[in-house]
């Protein structure tokens, strides 16, 4: 029962435009490293893991003008499992007529627990880095 009204508060929050309160459990920042500036307009897809082993489609997002995309996976739900975000590198190097020995990047992690995960790079056209960030 009380599972049921959760769900039907989170409905009508959705319909009269309460999601600001949402919380995400996964954020993600580019830094372009040639430039020292945020890599805005960089195209992420984040996928799970299935149990076979293939990958299931979460959803894409972009890069803002900060470099950051701090709404994946809403934290309304158990979000344990491995994933993999995909940067499409050479889309934005492109952008600026520069070549790019990357064309994208794929960084698999695990999430464990209910707590936030931040998985940021640094980029640039021959090199990238990336970490577990908070």
């Amino acid at each position: 029962m009380r599972k049921t009204i959760f769900i039907l508060l989170c409905m009508l929050g959705a319909v009269f435009g309460y999601s600001q309160n949402t919380k995400f459990q996964l954020s993600s920042h580019v830094l372009d490293i040639t430039t020292g500036q945020p890599a805005s307009g960089i195209r992420v897809k984040l996928e799970k893991q299935r149990q076979d082993k293939s990958w299931e489609s979460i959803e894409v997002k972009t890069t803002d003008s900060n470099g950051r995309i701090s709404d994946f996976l809403s934290s309304v739900k158990d979000n344990t499992g491995i994933y993999k975000v995909t940067f499409y590198t050479e889309e934005y190097f492109k952008m600026q007529k520069i070549s790019t020995f990357y064309p994208y990047i794929e960084v698999v992690f695990t999430i464990s627990d209910n707590k936030h995960y931040h998985v940021p790079i640094t980029l640039s056209p021959y090199g990238y880095s990336t970490y577990r960030g908070s």
